[in-house]
């Protein structure tokens, strides 16, 4: 097996701390762990990265040898020869999995008298499932907006840059997006009605508040808190662009035209931070014939397919022709870094530049 040089350097790291004992029988070790269901292809996973493993044929012979040690100076002995060996290529974790399998599990308001009789799947049972490591699945989490609830606390893995969050084990369950636009708002207005700083809020009285006044329980507003934001000593740091975002994310799924209303949602405090970039890769702009205010259309890439050829061929049936600057914020999270991205689009599409710019086409004929 080929090692990355990221690879090498953890087990390199990992082999110097061998004498370091933590108790009589256990020493410290690197986290690596294949993963794959028998229909899926293997991947390698580090507490931070996912790692495609891959068979490479070999056009020359490679031979495996050791030194005599009768004649350290010259003879070696032939112990194999290699013709394919295993490459391991960092990809992008297969959390879309997530979707399908929390699937009718939706956490919305007054749905806690229906816990016990609804479906249910484990923080454990997913990160078993998924490939991805243990920081990319606790980012996962975060990001697609899925509570963990009934649970326990973890420590988080070691070498793990998610050293500060606390992970849960417990059962998954995805907010309903209209919930969660409900309790950002509250925690906006409270903000203010409070006089406190979105940049060190007092986390017990925003939560304490919302489980007192409109029954939001305390494991539910705690979470929500630490997704928009960092939690220290007991105060939170709002990332005010994530939360006017995902404000902006709920009105875009009803409506075409948004600014208003996003802004009188935000209140005057944040107004002046509504902007069209915070959306980027969730809508698209559609321009009036008449010369009259562009429309926006709810276009998330989340909800795109996640094989790159069926990507392009949804954005191609969609657009005839994209701009560079439009169509990236669509590949963002099928591609690990710019570099792989820009090799999916010389695949895929066919560039052409006029006095606007770069455009991208269909490299085929789609038929709408």
């Amino acid at each position: 097996m080929e090692l990355p040089s990221e690879l090498c350097q953890i087990i390199e790291s990992a082999s110097e701390k061998t004498t370091r004992w933590i108790s009589l029988s256990t020493t410290i070790t690197p986290s690596l762990f294949i993963k794959g269901h028998p229909t899926e292809e293997a991947v390698l996973c580090t507490s931070e990265k996912t790692y495609a493993v891959r068979s490479v044929v070999l056009s020359n012979t490679v031979l495996v040898v050791t030194p005599s040690r009768s004649d350290p100076d010259g003879t070696v002995h032939i112990r194999d020869q290699l013709h394919e060996i295993l490459e391991l290529v960092p990809v992008v974790p297969k959390l879309h999995k997530l979707s399908i399998l929390l699937r009718d599990m939706e956490y919305d308001e007054g749905d806690e008298d229906k816990q016990a009789t609804m479906p249910k799947y484990s923080y454990e049972q997913a990160r078993g499932e998924i490939q991805a490591s243990e920081a990319e699945f606790v980012r996962g989490l975060k990001e697609r907006r899925i509570l963990v609830l009934e649970g326990r606390s973890k420590t988080p893995c070691d070498g793990c840059s998610t050293r500060n969050i606390d992970i849960i084990l417990g059962q998954l369950r995805p907010i309903a997006p209209a919930h969660l636009s409900t309790i950002l708002e509250l925690l906006l207005n409270y903000l203010i009605s409070l006089s406190l700083s979105y940049q060190a809020a007092a986390v017990e009285e925003l939560v304490s508040v919302l489980a007192d006044e409109h029954e939001i329980p305390r494991a539910v507003s705690n979470q929500v808190i630490s997704w928009f934001g960092d939690v220290k000593e007991g105060l939170w740091k709002m990332d005010a662009d994530a939360v006017i975002r995902e404000l902006g994310v709920g009105i875009l799924r009803h409506h075409r035209r948004i600014l208003k209303k996003w802004k009188n949602v935000v209140g005057d405090t944040f107004e002046s931070s509504v902007k069209l970039s915070l959306l980027l890769g969730d809508y698209l702009r559609n321009l009036s014939s008449t010369g009259g205010e562009a429309t926006l259309t709810y276009f998330p890439s989340s909800a795109l397919p996640v094989d790159p050829a069926a990507r392009f061929v949804e954005l191609f049936l969609t657009r005839q022709r994209w701009k560079h600057e439009d169509i990236e914020h669509f590949l963002l999270d099928i591609a690990v870094n710019s570099k792989e991205r820009d090799k999916l689009l010389l695949k895929h599409a066919r560039a052409l530049t006029d006095a606007e710019g770069v455009w991208y086409t269909a490299r085929v004929s789609y038929n709408n």
